[in-house]
């Protein structure tokens, strides 16, 4: 997010000598992305970030391909997922290309006995259900229904669940996760026609700094394995930092509705991009508003992306039979539209109270055997 953000105590200069009381220097680090071209943040930490006192278990996370080359258009019913107690255990990747992961988790636990970071990916997790707190290396985050976090790879967090009913729709992207040029101007700043501003992004507030050495156990995420690294300083011992890489949170209920006479394209609810996939948000608005305007988008093929479609709550106008947490997958090659009588039932409705979050992918997506077991294999077949 081209945004910048201070928090907490930083010298006046950077790459410059910053004592703590005693005289001591504090250890900058410099977080950065795509080498030293992207966004980046200076951190000032009270121990070395680098101090490695072990390495323990690794181990694979990789998905499991059940279909490498899929035509097929399916209904996944997500919360057929089965909770689990652990965060990262919880989490089944469904969906998969080269750009991205498509998850789905239920965990029941907070994090308590380890840090996790992810150096493949930025991680979009869309909250569904639940609320809790985000806890990172730069600062803290509440959280609740319709949120979306975004966190930088390499970003060392914890995340604290307030109960054990939680549902996260999430994208692992090894591209960086942004908010959409269209929406920018030459400056970075979000456009007065944008579906939302500056003041929707939550930054970090909260900072935690903890002086402590010991023993600390970072879950480290690399080329789909996980590495177990035990490190002899906490890893939230961050006394200050500035810069643009940084987790933040954006809520879906925030997104203003673009609307017009006739049916919007997909891209008027855009709401994240990289260069291999973009995120929009389908939120509660009001419909075309030409006297003979049809509601319901119409049929359209996905020659260059598949569609995915996660319904998050409300009246799903366009499909039969769709529920909360059920995802809906359209790939590229074949045309796809309203279900039979959705065109129809459209037709003089005023407005829509539908939610969802929608991922198109430029690179065909494999399905895994993680989705087989919540699939419905008929759905293809569901506009006859």
């Amino acid at each position: 997010m081209p945004l910048y953000h201070k928090l907490g105590q930083i010298p006046p200069k950077r790459h410059t000598q910053f004592r703590k009381p005693n005289g001591d220097l504090y250890y900058e680090q410099l977080f950065g992305t795509i080498g030293f071209d992207g966004m980046y943040t200076n951190s000032y930490h009270v121990h070395r970030p680098t101090m490695v006192k072990e390495i323990k278990n690794q181990y694979s996370v990789a998905p499991k391909i059940a279909k490498n080359n899929n035509i097929q258009s399916y209904r996944l019913r997500g919360f057929q997922v089965k909770p689990e107690n652990d965060y990262l255990e919880s989490r089944k990747i469904v969906l998969t290309n080269s750009d991205c992961h498509i998850v789905l988790a239920a965990p029941k636990k907070s994090t308590t006995d380890y840090f996790y970071k992810n150096t493949d990916s930025d991680e979009m997790l869309f909250i569904h259900r639940g609320s809790g707190k985000l806890r990172t290396m730069l600062g803290n985050l509440d959280f609740k229904y319709g949120d979306y976090l975004i966190i930088p790879r390499g970003m060392i967090y914890k995340i604290d669940f307030d109960t054990e009913d939680n549902r996260l729709f999430i994208v692992e992207s090894h591209r960086p996760i942004y908010t959409p040029k269209r929406y920018r101007n030459w400056f970075g700043q979000l456009l007065e026609h944008s579906p939302f501003c500056e003041r929707d992004i939550r930054r970090p507030e909260e900072l935690e700094t903890h002086d402590e050495t010991g023993e600390f156990l970072i879950k480290i995420k690399k080329k789909d394995e996980i590495i177990d690294m035990i490190y002899a300083s906490h890893p939230f011992d961050v006394v200050g930092y500035d810069g643009y890489n940084y987790p933040y949170a954006f809520s879906i209920h925030d997104f203003e509705p673009i609307t017009g006479r006739i049916h919007q394209p997909p891209p008027v609810h855009q709401t994240f991009e990289t260069d291999a996939f973009v995120v929009c948000s389908f939120v509660p608005r009001l419909y075309d508003y030409h006297p003979q305007s049809i509601p319901a988008p119409y049929n359209h093929s996905n020659i260059d992306s598949d569609e995915v479609l996660y319904y998050v709550d409300g009246d799903f106008m366009s499909r039969n039979d769709i529920e909360a947490g059920h995802i809906s997958l359209h790939p590229a090659g074949i045309p796809h539209g309203p279900h039979p009588g959705a065109t129809e039932r459209s037709i003089g409705k005023t407005d829509t109270q539908e939610l969802a979050v929608m991922v198109d992918t430029f690179k065909p997506l494999m399905v895994t055997e993680e989705a087989m077991k919540i699939a419905d294999d008929k759905y293809y077949q569901s506009w006859l």
